[in-house]
């Protein structure tokens, strides 16, 4: 367990604000403490600084986690979102998109949102704009990538895609045994 590096920061902090924007600012300063994020085994962890206490006491070979994972590092060293992180992002997220009931169960399988399934959008997405995937009751299912902005999903056909998949509530059951 480290702390990130300058280019891991920037990395993270990236990729973060292609969903949050600025708004990172309000995960490491909280009214409850102070957060802070860490690195064990390739994957980038966001703890309170408490907890970081009482986990520098565990030898990092018995230390499986801590916190909450929010993503891993590839062996390229390109930043992946995990959906673990999904509870920290949707309470700050700009850009929204809510699908259909119908569309719901489809996204949680892993598909992109096609415009028949779209409920609503956040005015002003941009194309290529990270989004959190919320029901039409506003629980958040996931997150994904905008592959259309706000003004061509009013034209475009049924069948096209405007979100793209990035991950969902439903991996919880499809990968249990690789998230930690």
């Amino acid at each position: 367990m480290r702390p990130l590096t300058e280019a891991e920061t920037r990395t993270v902090f990236e990729k973060l604000s292609r969903y949050i924007g600025e708004n990172i600012q309000l995960l490491v300063d909280r009214p409850d403490g102070t957060y802070c994020f860490r690195l064990h085994r390739d994957r980038v962890y966001y703890l309170s600084e408490k907890l970081l206490k009482v986990a520098a006491s565990v030898p990092r070979d018995n230390l499986v986690a801590l916190g909450t994972c929010f993503g891993k590092f590839t062996k390229t060293q390109k930043f992946r979102l995990s959906i673990t992180a999904l509870d920290f992002l949707a309470p700050y997220a700009k850009y929204k998109v809510w699908v259909k009931p119908g569309s719901e169960q489809s996204f949680l399988y892993g598909n992109h949102v096609l415009k028949s399934g779209l409920g609503r959008i956040t005015e002003n997405t941009a194309q290529y704009q990270g989004v959190v995937v919320y029901s039409m009751a506003d629980v958040p299912l996931g997150f994904g990538v905008a592959a259309k902005s706000t003004q061509e999903c009013r034209k475009v056909d049924p069948m096209a895609i405007v979100v793209f998949h990035q991950a969902d509530v439903g991996e919880y059951v499809r990968n249990e045994d690789t998230l930690t």
